[in-house]
């Protein structure tokens, strides 16, 4: 998901821009008020006040979000990944990125929100099959409830409050975190969306999700997207730190062996932050009986 702060030109795209911007879809569930929306070659699905995903009517396999291609890196923490579980469907960039970049890979989903698998299905050219499947519940219900383990978990779920997009707080805490290394494969690697930055807008949020994970997996990377609003997290079981050296060979190797095909491969590889973020050393540790998200979004305000 894109933060609200790189919404403000949608939304006046979408109240001023109707001759070029047209609005093809408009519900409203349990869960989401949801817009699909056609600029030009490009279809934007929002949730609330946020952009969810995107991608290009052309090629639906190009325009995806920056943040989206950061999940491929966890091939540089395991080579070879043969099962991903996703929490948070959208417009199934991811899915239909790994779908076709990774034919040997299964793919299974869990999404709370039935109109969201149907948008898209309907809109953004998501199929399920005997590789992609989608499971309709809570992702950590389905985590508690799952008897397999997976090379890789994808996180990107999010709500809206009155601050905005947030992430449901018990997706965010250490018994989460906990539930989810229990189901990773030894080599296995966890990779969480997080919006915010390093420093200022929602700092307070990325240094609580740095702590937190930080107190389950030994091994926590940030990749911070080059637009400042969005933070990709990688945790893993590893007991030594990888460092950028190493993970350079290993990209190198995977895009010689086409195990992996990201073009922005090396790119992304390149925006690992390499150090701890000053927040997390006063950030609080977020538990189920402890997990002020709301207070986090609130305290920090909006990106400059």
């Amino acid at each position: 998901m894109k933060p609200l702060p790189f919404l403000l030109a949608g939304s006046l795209l979408l109240a001023f821009g109707a001759a070029r911007a047209g609005v093809v879809l408009e519900t409203t569930t349990a869960y989401h008020h949801i817009q699909v929306v056609d600029d030009g070659d490009f279809r934007t699905l929002c949730f609330d006040r946020s952009s969810e995903s995107r991608m290009r009517l052309s090629n639906p396999l190009a325009g995806q979000f920056e943040y989206t291609e950061m999940y491929h890196l966890a091939w540089l923490w395991y080579g070879k990944i043969t099962n991903v579980l996703m929490i948070g469907l959208g417009g199934a960039s991811t899915q239909r990125a790994f779908e076709h970049d990774y034919p040997g890979v299964q793919i299974d989903t869990a999404e709370i929100d039935p109109v969201v698998l149907q948008v898209a299905k309907d809109y953004f050219h998501f199929e399920e099959s005997p590789r992609q499947k989608v499971f309709l519940e809570d992702g950590r219900v389905y985590l508690r409830r799952a008897t397999k383990q997976f090379d890789a978990i994808l996180v990107d779920a999010y709500a809206e409050n009155r601050y905005g997009a947030f992430i449901p707080q018990h997706l965010l805490t250490r018994e989460f975190f906990t539930l989810a290394a229990s189901r990773l494969s030894t080599n296995g690697v966890l990779a969480y969306n997080v919006m915010g930055t390093l420093n200022g807008w929602q700092s307070g949020l990325i240094g609580a999700t740095y702590k937190t994970l930080k107190s389950v997996f030994p091994q926590v990377y940030l990749f911070p997207c080059s637009n400042g609003g969005n933070i990709v997290v990688i945790a893993t079981k590893a007991p030594e730190r990888t460092d950028l050296r190493v993970l350079s060979t290993r990209a190198e190797f995977l895009l010689r062996e086409r195990r992996v095909q990201l073009p922005n491969f090396r790119l992304r590889l390149n925006a690992l932050y390499q150090g701890t973020p000053a927040p997390a050393l006063t950030a609080p540790l977020l538990t189920d009986d402890f997990a002020p998200v709301e207070g986090l979004l609130q305290g920090m305000g909006r990106q400059n």
